[in-house]
């Protein structure tokens, strides 16, 4: 009897904990339950809340066409102030209007049922405004009465089609005859035969990209990409190299460059004579010459070969010190993410070349560059380190061939090929 009680009672206990067991299970199904619940009534309540969109567009963006800059003030001085107009997007009419024709087709909108579509003309106007001074986009948004949004999101795209249409103007050379023309220029004006370009790396400044730590951080203690240039003699760029991160030096991303590996598989038919200048943050070659180190007690014969070399590669700060002085984007950090911003140096560099191959007068007057008298007009401008030199941050190799064309130049300087003033710089 005993043994039978004992059998009933652990019978109940089970019974008891399977149905509190059952019971946790059905409270936790209705507690989950009550929580949907409640935030679905949130949601509606909010919903219900929120004020009611009246418009479609803000009254004062509707009044662009009476109002905004487009219509208004760049028509105006187009016909009565041309000065102004040019300076306020650094081309004249008859250019605005050639650039506006190569880029129609790519940024250019269908209109649609709610609202007519943004000319092309207004995009580019804003786009080059935008380069020429650095303006904010709220800036931009109040005197073009186009929302900041909006201009955040086509300006990549019509930075992408001015460079396109202007890509025939920034090719690297591929034919032995294209090479010889550019050494034919350094020869007559700089007086440094066979030289076929000076290249130079250039940091700009942009805001910290998210998640990148210290990759875009550079030894001037602010966040860049950097630009890496070659520069023909006439001022243009031959071949560019855009985004690398700002920790990175001249010699590590030219390492990596197409431009070294073209130079090496012999692609680009670069003349076995010919050499590309560089300074000393750059490997010495037999292709690329670069000055001997200010870090070693030189020679007379040593200064005079850095002198001369340096006196034919500033034709390279000179294109980047033009760039700068007329696209006033690079005077601040540029506040976007580092691949807007490849789109903005790639975008005024083929805006340069274009400038300066057809129309040099008015880009770039006489006393813009650098003579052996005086310094150019553009070195005038404030000084900015928005868009800086880079640094060598490391030892280079160079092999016995290399180092002997260098000497070669270094005895021709001081003999056939000497210049009569120049004993005069090196003491």
């Amino acid at each position: 009897m005993c043994q039978l009680t004992e059998h009933t009672d652990l019978l109940n206990m089970e019974q008891t904990d399977l149905l509190l067991q059952g019971v946790a299970v059905v409270a936790d199904i209705l507690i989950k339950e009550l929580n949907h619940i409640s935030k679905e009534t949130s949601n509606v309540k909010r919903k219900k809340e929120r004020k009611k969109r009246s418009i479609w567009t803000r009254e004062w963006i509707l009044r662009r066409e009476k109002l905004g800059a487009s219509d208004n003030f760049l028509r105006e001085v187009r016909m009565e102030d041309k000065a102004t107009y040019k300076n306020h997007l650094r081309l004249n009419g008859e250019q605005f209007d050639y650039l506006l024709q190569k880029v129609t087709t790519k940024i250019q909108r269908a209109d649609t049922v709610m609202r007519a579509a943004l000319t092309a003309k207004i995009k580019l106007q804003i786009a080059m405004r935008y380069l020429a001074t650095g303006d904010s986009f709220p800036s931009l948004e109040s005197s073009f009465r186009v929302p900041k949004s909006t201009i955040s999101k086509f300006l990549p795209e019509v930075l992408d089609a001015i460079y396109e249409g202007l890509e025939e103007y920034i090719k690297i050379p591929k034919t032995t005859e294209e090479w010889t023309n550019i050494s034919r220029v350094f020869d007559n004006r700089w007086n440094f035969p066979g030289c076929c370009g000076a290249l130079d790396g250039k940091h700009v400044n942009i805001q910290q990209p998210i998640d990148s730590g210290s990759d875009f951080f550079n030894y001037k203690g602010y966040f860049s990409t950097v630009l890496l240039a070659l520069v023909d003699g006439d001022y243009c760029f031959t071949y560019i190299d855009v985004g690398s991160q700002g920790r990175l030096n001249d010699a590590s991303i030219f390492s990596n460059s197409i431009l070294k590996e073209k130079l090496e598989d012999g692609t680009l038919n670069f003349p076995s004579w010919g050499v590309i200048l560089g300074d000393e943050a750059f490997p010495l070659k037999q292709y690329l010459m670069k000055p001997y180190s200010r870090r070693l007690t030189l020679t007379a014969e040593e200064k005079t070969f850095n002198y001369r070399l340096s006196r034919a590669r500033r034709i390279v700060e000179n294109a980047f010190g033009i760039m700068v002085s007329k696209f006033r984007i690079y005077r601040t950090p540029i506040y976007l993410c580092p691949d807007k911003v490849d789109k903005i140096v790639k975008a005024t560099c083929a805006l340069h070349n274009w400038l300066m191959k057809t129309a040099m007068h008015y880009y770039a007057p006489v006393g813009t560059m650098d003579t052996d008298d005086r310094p150019g007009l553009w070195r005038q401008e404030p000084s900015s380190n928005y868009i800086a030199h880079v640094v060598n941050q490391g030892s280079n190799h160079p092999s016995r061939l290399a180092e002997q064309r260098r000497i070669n130049y270094k005895n021709y300087f001081i003999g056939e090929g000497s210049v009569p003033w120049q004993s005069s710089r090196i003491f």
